[in-house]
């Protein structure tokens, strides 16, 4: 499978002759996203190790609950989601971060609808709201303000509508 997917990549590859292409094994391409992930672009990989991979990522950010992913293709607006799972360990629980979600809606609106404006207040509404130290469980750290899932969305939220 990763013969096929490197030979279709190189091929859809010269479609696209402004786009850099390199290929890297995923071992390497494991090592580089620790070592220095600003290299990356972004990453186009087959499911399972694009699973591997953005698993490690996040934690480049502090936590599987700050990635929004999209798999779009050349009809309709895409997927759009969180890379992380449901966590039907805590489902209920208030504990789950709901950041990767929220930013995957601007994802949706950036890149599947090209309403770039929308996305811009979403991103910039996500960021006030770390900025003034709200966090959930799996980014928490003393001196900033532990909150559930419903008050770190309602943070995002109360951000959002200042901006109006």
């Amino acid at each position: 499978a990763s013969m096929l997917w490197r030979k279709r990549v190189t091929a859809i590859a010269s479609e696209f002759p402004d786009v850099e292409l390199s290929h890297m094994y995923v071992d390497n391409a494991a090592m580089q996203l620790v070592r220095n992930p600003k290299q990356f672009d972004t990453i186009v990989t087959n499911n399972i190790f694009g699973d591997i991979l953005s698993d490690e990522a996040s934690m480049i950010t502090g936590s599987i609950g700050m990635l929004p992913s999209a798999s779009v293709g050349e009809s309709g607006p895409g997927l759009f989601e969180p890379i992380h799972g449901s966590a039907p360990d805590i489902a209920g629980q208030d504990k789950a971060n709901p950041l990767a979600t929220i930013l995957s809606a601007a994802m949706l609106l950036k890149y599947g609808l090209g309403v770039e404006s929308a996305a811009k207040r979403i991103e910039a509404a996500v960021t006030e709201t770390l900025d003034n130290g709200f966090r959930t469980g799996d980014i928490y750290s003393p001196g900033t303000t532990l909150v559930g899932c419903k008050r770190m969305g309602e943070e995002v939220l109360k951000a959002l509508e200042s901006q109006k």
